[in-house]
């Protein structure tokens, strides 16, 4: 799955990356723990998280994650938006949450 599919099938909203919405999605972690995040994610995953700081796109960038998915519409302040269109980090946003978010992934064949 490309992270493009996740704004054209599953109607997320993208906030910041526009220009790289071929990444593949390799896989999917959902984590708030930044330093969990650090040690745990893999390269290429899709990351869900609450977090909306700055930050963020330092470990999205750091890990080389495919993008952030920020759950239930949070708002995500405009100088993470601004530093991940820098990094080119895609940041996505939708109204689901976290479990239906794995349950879309799973029903697109995402194991």
């Amino acid at each position: 799955m490309i992270i493009k599919d996740l704004r054209d099938k599953f109607e997320f909203k993208v906030l910041a990356g526009e220009d790289c919405l071929e990444k593949e999605i390799k896989g999917l972690y959902c984590c708030d723990l930044l330093s969990w995040v650090m040690s745990h994610a893999k390269d290429g995953d899709a990351w869900i998280t609450v977090q909306t700081h700055m930050n963020i796109v330092a470990i999205a960038s750091l890990l080389n994650l495919a993008c952030v998915i920020v759950p239930e519409s949070i708002d995500v302040d405009e100088d993470t938006i601004k530093k991940a269109n820098e990094e080119e980090i895609p940041i996505l946003t939708t109204d689901l949450d976290s479990f239906k978010i794995f349950t879309k992934f799973y029903e697109a064949g995402m194991r």
